[in-house]
């Protein structure tokens, strides 16, 4: 056991995360209205563009993409260009309309275009799909913990669910906002040197041998970003559809643009949060290919050989330091993943259903319960997981129809028996399309569960909304009474 890099990172972290989280609850003032949930929505630029791209860089960047470059090699970095496109699209329009109609959950945002049945309906799946995605990122940690220590991945699942819960626990979304600044500064300026370092350590040859290790394999084309047509069609496009029809409406991500000071906020935070988040998985995927090709960490497989071969080949203070930059960047996306949720419950469910009145300490206190109760579920079903990218497509998959209800709700027509129905059908055909024999029939097993969803959502909703009575979209109602911040 590496007990002095151990205490070195845990050193990092509780420093960072509790100092930071004491001073910021020691700040906040007795009933100040939404300083725990959305920072009084006064995150600066930065502030907000490292909280947007940490967000959607966790497990599924570090870990996801060390096991899918393992399987289908650099066409894998289209998961990362997926986050790009995905922040485009989240600060150029969700974000904005999230931001303009000043509220505090995306359920919300369903209720003042659909009402209060939808709302339940999205609220429930989205706090649920969130739930999954924590579920991941406690992989993550304890992945970070089992190479490092030893130990196995659902003890350093919970000594990193601790941490991830602290994260946010302390003064909420101000919390994660400024502890994702040093973390981010600290991870990138740590995966610049280590890669420094890993080229210098690579076996004869370089990148060249490791090139030359898929070409003699017969495997060339885990060295192309297109791959296959397969693999362009199926993962690429597939991925990039799931990635932006879920993401950009997702709690998780719209929450830290709810905090923002303004729109302009969040379109100034895009030229920040696009390349810190678009560059990570280049890096990662680059790393996960030179442990494939190299002997001695092939044995151990896509889950450890990566963040073995850091260990193993890097000194031991940049051991230290990148592995608590991962560490951090996981911890990030776990601390709004757990946050998210949190606040669906205490806003949709608590305060909607049972406590219309409620102040904001008992808004804290509920979502306090809310992380803790989360985090200790995610953590203990850390270790038996599938693949970490599959299952993250599948879960955004689910949220896909919803993007184009809020699109038709916003901008052409509100009909609530048009979404639900919408939903309904849209979230059957999900599931049929995982646990039935229906692709098999069709012939149309490559095709993956967002191409059902997308479609779906965007014929049904429209053919429905066309059909049905309803009202004036939103924006259009309120043309001349929602405030348009530039």
């Amino acid at each position: 056991m590496n007990w002095g890099i151990l205490i070195a990172v845990l050193a990092y972290e509780i420093i960072v995360i509790v100092g930071l989280g004491l001073y910021f609850a020691k700040m906040q003032t007795a009933g100040e209205k939404g300083a725990f949930l959305l920072s009084n929505r006064d995150l600066p630029v930065a502030v907000v563009a490292v909280t947007l791209a940490l967000t959607v860089l966790g497990t599924p960047h570090i870990f996801g993409l060390f096991e899918m470059s393992w399987h289908i090699g650099a066409t894998s970095i289209w998961f990362g260009l997926a986050h790009v496109v995905l922040l485009v699209v989240a600060c150029t329009s969700t974000g904005l309309w999230a931001r303009r109609l000043n509220i505090t959950s995306m359920p919300e945002m369903i209720s003042k275009i659909f009402g209060e049945t939808p709302r339940l309906m999205v609220g429930c799946v989205m706090a649920g799909l969130i739930w999954g995605i924590l579920t991941l990122e406690s992989q993550g940690i304890g992945i970070v913990f089992a190479t490092v220590t030893g130990i196995s991945i659902q003890k350093g699942a919970i000594i990193g669910g601790i941490l991830g819960v602290l994260y946010v626990c302390l003064a909420g979304m101000k919390e994660i906002g400024w502890v994702n600044m040093i973390n981010c500064f600290v991870m990138y300026i740590g995966l610049i040197i280590a890669m420094i370092f890993m080229t210098l350590k690579l076996p004869e040859g370089g990148w060249g041998r490791v090139a030359d290790f898929y070409i003699n394999q017969d495997q060339a084309y885990m060295l192309s970003l297109v791959g296959t047509p397969e693999l362009l069609f199926t993962f690429a496009l597939g991925t990039v559809l799931s990635v932006v029809f879920c993401q950009s409406i997702s709690q998780q991500l719209m929450q830290p643009a709810m905090a923002a000071k303004s729109e302009h906020t969040i379109r100034k935070a895009l030229w920040i949060a696009a390349p810190v988040n678009g560059l990570f998985g280049i890096f990662i995927v680059c790393l996960g290919l030179a442990a494939k090709a190299n002997p001695e960490f092939n044995p151990l497989g896509p889950k450890m050989a990566g963040t073995t071969m850091l260990l193993n080949s890097l000194p031991a203070w940049l051991v230290a330091w990148l592995f608590a930059a991962l560490l951090a960047a996981v911890l990030s996306s776990f601390a709004m993943a757990v946050m998210a949720p949190a606040t669906i419950f205490t806003i949709d469910i608590y305060k909607n259903l049972f406590n219309p009145d409620a102040t904001e300490e008992q808004e804290k206190r509920v979502t306090r319960i809310g992380i803790i109760v989360l985090g200790v579920l995610a953590v203990s079903v850390a270790g038996y997981l599938p693949p970490i990218v599959s299952a993250i497509n599948w879960l955004f998959a689910w949220m896909t129809p919803v993007f184009w209800l809020i699109i038709i709700g916003l901008f052409w027509k509100r009909s609530n028996t048009a979404a639900i129905w919408t939903m309904i059908i849209s979230w059957t055909l999900n599931s049929l399309w995982s646990f039935s024999p229906l692709p098999e029939i069709m012939g149309l097993t490559a095709i993956p569960n967002v191409y059902v969803t997308l479609v779906s959502g965007l014929v049904l909703g429209g053919l429905l909304t066309a059909v049905t009575e309803g009202e004036p979209g939103l924006f259009r109602e309120k043309t001349t009474t929602v405030a348009f911040a530039y």
